[in-house]
């Protein structure tokens, strides 16, 4: 049975009657009457409803972090009670992209189930970040820095990256031996919008995406790797993928004694001021698949 302030908590954070019904299961008729209820109980309109979407009232909008604040305490207070991870339960959705979850978040669920048995998990991959309120997501995995003020972001780790390119490649086009040679060189870019971003390596310096030149560009790691080992040319990636062939020699690390600068990864969830334990059970077992990079 969906109470009167789930209802409403959920309308809010989702944004809409339509989309908060969805995500309960239930009628937006019902929540609507839900709410209705409430707000004649409190004697305060709690929503601006419209077609498209509807907002908290400011009195709405203190009753909903006072509301969100009281079932938080009361989640922790419930947590503390019953024990540690082998009580967890419910459902986990996380969201990230296809690369970065199938390396890091499946083991990490795997993990998890060992730790959580009763824990459900939903991983939801794809190239778009998803909404996580809209969604209803638990945790979303990003990189770099985080323009949504309405969310927390940690950091989890930091992910190697390195240039690299093929034999076949380096023999035909040469190796570079200054950042400088790179604006003579092809690119294998993640995405065009990786185009857009310079080259940042460990010393400081930059190599200006201005300088970055590519006729092929991908929006997924497992198309990239061939490409690059068949000589479409240099990629800046991720170092875990290109582990295997630099020790067997398919690829050759570029200016290996001038790395390159890694990428921040980042756990961001809803601005609340209390973490459900499922979700920093699941972000430390992400934290531990990407801690051990360093090994």
């Amino acid at each position: 049975m969906i109470s009167p302030e789930q209802a409403f908590l959920q309308v809010v954070e989702a944004g809409s009657f339509k989309k908060a019904a969805e995500l309960l299961g239930t009628e937006p008729s019902s929540l609507s009457r839900k709410v209705a209820a409430l707000e004649a109980r409190l004697h305060v309109k709690l929503l601006q409803r419209s077609t498209a979407r509807s907002v908290p009232t400011e009195m709405g909008q203190t009753y909903y972090e006072g509301l969100r604040k009281l079932i938080s305490e009361q989640t922790a207070l419930e947590e503390e009670i019953t024990g540690g991870a082998a009580s967890v339960r419910g459902r986990l959705r996380v969201s990230a992209t296809v690369d970065f979850g199938e390396r890091f978040l499946v083991p990490a669920i795997q993990q998890i189930q060992t730790q959580a048995p009763d824990l459900s998990v939903e991983l939801l991959l794809g190239s778009d970040v998803d909404n996580l309120l809209e969604k209803n997501l638990d945790v979303a995995f990003r990189f770099g820095p985080l323009a949504d003020s309405s969310l927390y972001a940690r950091q989890v780790g930091v992910i190697p990256r390195v240039l690299v390119a093929s034999p076949a490649y380096i023999k035909q086009k040469g190796m570079p031996k200054h950042i400088d040679d790179l604006i003579s060189h092809q690119f294998v870019l993640y995405s065009l919008s990786q185009a857009r971003v310079d080259i940042a390596f460990e010393d400081g310096r930059l190599f200006s995406h201005q300088g970055i030149h590519s006729n092929v560009a991908a929006n997924s790691l497992r198309a990239i790797r061939p490409l690059v080992k068949g000589g479409a040319g240099i990629h800046w990636g991720p170092r875990w993928l290109y582990q295997d062939d630099l020790r067997d020699g398919s690829v050759v690390e570029l200016l290996p004694a001038l790395p390159v600068m890694g990428f921040s990864v980042f756990a961001v969830y809803t601005a609340r001021d209390y973490l459900p334990q499922k979700t920093r059970l699941f972000i430390d077992c992400v934290i531990e698949q990407l801690s051990a990079l360093k090994d």
